[in-house]
This record gives structure tokens, sequence and C-alpha cells, in this order.
């Protein structure tokens, strides 16, 4: 006779088989291919990479990261706060105090992850004129 925490097979099969994120069935090859992007989706989200990088030099409080990150509203520091924490790359601590002071900092897989953003974003730091010119120039001959 089967477990009780065995019994339902078909449904982890299931769940192991679609990408969390968009739910879209995949065969079991693709299984991998799918976690990389998910991960990739959330390390390189527009506001991911600012706040890995913030969270990098030692614990950082909300309110910082609101003035340090351009055009990010509450709503959506707030969020990707709490998926970075769910994803592991983030440690929140609430300390006890009136009003609560809440700081988060990069955990150990994140601080491996920094190089990586740092040079990133001076990539992307270095190429952005030419970029910037390469758009006007492919918009103008495709006009």
């Amino acid at each position: 006779m089967m477990s009780q925490r065995n019994s339902d097979v078909s449904a982890l099969v299931t769940a192991e088989l679609t990408c969390s994120a968009e739910n879209v069935p995949f065969t079991p090859g693709q299984a991998r291919a799918c976690t990389v992007r998910e991960v990739l989706d959330r390390v390189g989200g527009k506001w991911s990479i600012g706040i890995l990088v913030a969270a990098s030099h030692g614990p950082v409080r909300f309110t910082e990261l609101e003035r340090h990150i351009e055009g990010i509203s509450r709503r959506m520091l707030t969020l990707t706060l709490r998926n970075l924490e769910r994803d592991g790359l983030l440690h929140r601590t609430v300390y006890p105090t009136v009003p609560p002071k809440v700081e988060y900092k990069a955990t150990p897989m994140a601080l491996e992850l920094y190089e990586s953003l740092v040079a990133l974003t001076s990539w992307a730091e270095r190429h952005r004129r030419a970029i910037a010119e390469a758009r006007t120039r492919y918009d103008t001959e495709h006009a």
C-alpha cells in the first residue's frame, strides 16, 4: 500500500513539468532550461540588479533603497524585495523598535552573484551611448 505522502504522484509530476512563472508545460528534458530562465528573469529584472548591488555592500533599509534606485515605486520595491528574499538572495531582519526597523542584506548566494552584476552594469554603462546611437540609426533606416 502506498503512503499518504506518495499517493498523488501525477500531481507531483505535473507540478514539475510546468514553469511556475508562466505555467507553461514542457518536456522533462526542458526542466533545466525552464529553471535557468526563471532565475535569470529574477536576477536580471528591471529593479533586481540595483537592489542586489546595494544590499551587497552591507545591510540596507527600505528607504535607502527607495532613494538609491531612481524611478522605483514603493509597491515595486516591496514586491521585488519579497521575491529576492523568497529566492534566497536577500535576508530580511526586522528589529523590534518603534517604528520597526527593517534591513535587507545580501545572502552568500547573492554575494557570489555580485561580481557578475557589477561587470554587467559596468558593461552597460560603457556601451549605453553606442547602443543609443545604433538604435537611432536602425530606427532611421527602418522608418
